[in-house]
């Protein structure tokens, strides 16, 4: 009894006793301060303080920045800034004021930010929406030029948007104030901590009245145990912490749940936990994520593309729902290393670009579906750093999201936001609820900057702009409140129009600067000349990517020429129409669009990890993980020739695709006509044999049947895309399977549809010459990815067969 009682006192008044001591420090610093410019400044403002009781950081528990606070919407004068109420901060004469904050006085970011500067005045689809359940800025409402920080602190209905700072100018003089470079990122709260969770208290206290499974609900009082840095193993001090119960949403899902959270085989390497400590002394837990996901040690190492991609596009999805509650790391080097040495390449202060995409809620409380037959899911950038983890040395990933996000009912709010916020958060965090796939893309030519002398070009930054104005224009719906999801405007369309942006923004510096030109003309052979050069190829590729069909979209050109400072500010402009939707279709589809992207970096044998979480966290038995699907991917037969049908009729081969395609061609033309006459089934060549209406009607007629259609049946839809990574052996086969189905096709078509086929569809000449057509129509399918040069070789064959060689002489014969 005696030891309980102890331990009571230990975890229970120990935080009492803190914060009076930090309270009487705090009171002391405020009596030395009193009078002095920041304090008076703070007071006259009328602007909310905060308790300094509730600032101090306990023994366990880090901040999660530099600075970290609490943002607050000031009243509105047309200029963008907001209140900073501070919680942590290098300089500790900051720390518990609420101080100004705004934007850095220099031309280039003043320039950005009065691009996106616009009047708000929500529309009739802003107030539908919000009488649907979801949150928009009403508070924004009626307010002139409002701007990424307005936007930020407006965005929901009460100032509780928490966030952390970079590249902070503390002005101290003649004003307090804070200047800043870019987005405040989004967190779940102001300290974290490493511990093992132990389980639920065994107490009647903080027990929610809903949960998932069968009632009684466990407490919300979570027994937990730090991680100790002098062991490396979690013997810390034993604390107990509120992992609270979140409550369903409008269909009956829980977000997450601290139901089973000790079990889970994701936290067998510890638990990340975010939050502030409550009145009571007790941390109160706002966001998870389980350490294991972060660090550098993979379950899987692919040494080459090939097998990277295999494992991307058959196995990273395979079996979602077997996998509910676990998580899964692979590394894909390309370079044929071993996983020692691949992993050495992955340094401190390395990046990487993140493709987000996360799937859908299956189960027995099912989200319904957007598209039929398909799990759409969402689609996002972000960006990963190596950094060295302050609690355990070791080296792991940092992600922050740069979230192109819709309004929503969750909260969920667009812009920088770091993983604990957007995956990790209790109330509208997916990680509990979603499967989700993060790909980290370590490009050296797009994640390091270039300096051509006096001049610095950051590719990784610009996207980061880029994506950074793109939210804050959905943080507003280009001044109308409203940014809600359509085929043409949607997270995947407008984070790849970013990427668009990104790509125009980089030629055009370059273009228009001669000395970027002249450094490069110099220095053909530097390492950064190269580096350079695998840029532009990669440029080139992405816009391929998005603007498939080569026609760019008159409104992501519109927008290209804003974000690029050469039309008017604040013209930006959305189209949403059919024509939009076929101009950028292969980014439409979440799932398309990061399987796109992520085949390019491969074939480039660009390092990559795959970070993969199915409904990671606590445990509900009624929702199940469901894998984001191509279009119709729900039925996979109609999904796959859907997509292959899209993929061969859309790609256009390369130069070198039509040098092979065309050495092939005249390939088998020699073949064809020397072997055919050698056997006797060609006859001579026979020019004038037809009059030439006769000859237009078989030269166009003979270009969709046979050509087109059976290049589509039996090279399109039975043979796997090359993009699909599939293993070698497996193309083999279906492509041997294709060719005899093929041969086989031509009897059996003479004996059913195409009378006029027999006998000659049973000669073997023939069948010899159909086989070696098939073979030569297989190769330029599969070297090209394209269905074009197949169609053109059998079209050519039988046309000219037909007309010159006899063809339509065996055909008339019956």
């Amino acid at each position: 009894m005696v030891q309980k009682f102890l331990y009571f006192v230990r975890n229970r008044y120990r935080w009492i006793v803190l914060s009076l001591v930090t309270l009487c420090f705090s009171g002391g610093v405020l009596q030395l301060t009193m009078g002095q410019p920041l304090r008076a400044v703070a007071a006259s403002s009328s602007a909310p303080q905060i308790s300094s009781a509730q600032i101090s950081t306990e023994e366990g528990y880090r901040p999660v920045g530099e600075w970290v606070g609490r943002l607050i919407l000031p009243p509105a004068d047309g200029t963008d800034w907001v209140w900073f109420e501070v919680h942590h901060s290098p300089n500790p004469e900051f720390v518990s004021q609420t101080v100004r904050l705004q934007w850095q006085d220099k031309p280039d970011i003043q320039a950005r930010i009065k691009r996106v500067q616009q009047d708000i005045n929500l529309s009739a689809e802003a107030h539908q929406s919000l009488e649907r359940g979801n949150i928009h800025p009403q508070r924004l409402d009626g307010r002139r030029q409002v701007g990424p920080l307005q936007s930020l602190a407006g965005a929901r209905p009460t100032d509780d948007l928490l966030v952390k700072l970079k590249k902070v100018q503390a002005v101290t003089d003649p004003s307090p104030h804070l200047e800043i470079a870019e987005d405040p990122v989004q967190v779940p709260g102001f300290d974290y901590g490493l511990v093992k969770i132990l389980g639920p208290v065994s107490t009647s206290a903080s027990v929610p009245k809903d949960c998932p499974g069968s009632p009684p609900c466990p407490s919300e009082l979570t027994r937990v145990r730090h991680y100790n840095p002098l062991t490396q193993r979690f013997n810390g001090p034993e604390e107990r912490v509120h992992i609270r119960q979140d409550q369903p949403n409008s269909a009956g899902v829980f977000q997450s749940t601290p139901r089973k959270l000790a079990d889970s085989p994701a936290g067998r390497s510890g638990w990340y936990i975010y939050g502030s400590r409550n009145r009571e002394g007790m941390f109160e837990v706002n966001a998870i994520a389980p350490r294991s996901l972060f660090q550098l040690q993979p379950d899987y190492h692919f040494s080459t593309p090939g097998a990277g991609l295999h494992y991307f596009k058959r196995k990273v999805w395979q079996q979602t729902a077997q996998h509910k509650g676990k998580l899964q790391r692979a590394l894909v080097d390309g370079q044929r290393r071993k996983q020692k040495t691949a992993l050495e390449q992955w340094q401190e202060g390395d990046q990487a670009l993140v493709v987000h995409l996360f799937g859908g809620i299956g189960g027995n409380k099912a989200e319904p579906q957007a598209v039929i037959g398909t799990i759409t899911g969402h689609f996002g950038y972000g960006i990963a750093t190596v950094i060295k983890d302050p609690f355990t040395g070791e080296r792991q990933f940092e992600i922050e999201y740069q979230q192109v996000y819709a309004h929503n009912p969750e909260g969920i709010v667009a812009g920088p936001s770091h993983w604990s916020e957007y995956m990790g958060h209790l109330n509208r965090g997916w990680l509990g609820s979603r499967p989700v796939l993060d790909v980290l893309v370590k490009s050296d030519a797009l994640t390091q900057p270039y300096k051509f002398g006096e001049i610095s070009l950051d590719p990784l930054t610009e996207l980061k702009t880029q994506l950074q104005l793109m939210a804050a224009r959905y943080r507003i719906g280009d001044g109308t409140g409203s940014a809600l999801v359509t085929p043409a405007k949607s997270c995947v369309q407008d984070s790849s129009q970013a990427v668009y942006k990104t790509i125009k923004r980089i030629q055009y510096q370059v273009q228009m600067s001669s000395a970027i030109q002249t450094w490069l003309a110099d220095h053909p052979h530097a390492p950064q000349t190269l580096r350079f050069q695998e840029l532009t190829i990669l440029g080139n590729a992405l816009e391929k990517e998005l603007v498939p069909l080569g026609i760019v979209r008159s409104d992501w050109q519109q927008n290209a020429q804003v974000a690029a400072g050469i039309a008017t500010p604040g013209t930006f402009r959305h189209s949403d129409d059919f024509l939009a939707q076929v101009l950028s279709w292969r980014t439409l589809i979440p799932r398309v669009a990061q399987d796109q992207i992520i085949r390019i970096f491969l074939r480039q044998g660009t390092p990559l990890w795959f970070l993969n979480t199915n409904q990671v966290g606590g445990w509900d038995a009624d929702i199940s993980p469901l894998a984001p699907t191509e279009l119709f991917g729900k039925w996979p037969v109609v999904s796959f020739s859907f997509s292959r049908l899209v993929e061969a009729t859309t790609t256009i081969p390369t130069p070198m695709g039509w040098l092979v395609s065309g050495v092939i061609i005249s390939g088998y033309g020699l073949f064809a006509v020397v072997w055919g006459r050698k056997v006797g089934f060609l006859t001579p060549l026979k020019w004038a044999a037809y009059s030439p209406s006769v000859q237009v009607r078989l030269w166009i007629g003979s270009l969709i049947m046979p050509a087109l259609v059976e290049e589509l049946l039996f090279r399109c839809l039975l043979i796997p895309h090359p993009q699909e990574g599939v293993w070698w052996v497996t193309l083999l086969l279906w492509s041997g399977f294709s060719l005899i189905l093929f041969v086989l096709y031509h009897p059996l078509n003479a004996r059913t549809l195409y009378k006029a086929g027999d006998p000659t569809f049973f000669n073997p000449r023939f069948l010899t010459l159909a086989a070696v057509l098939g073979i030569a129509c297989t190769g330029t399918y599969l070297f090209t990815g394209s269905i074009w040069p197949g169609t053109i070789l059998h079209w050519l064959a039988v046309a000219i067969w037909l007309l010159y060689l006899g063809g339509q002489e065996r055909l008339s014969k019956v």
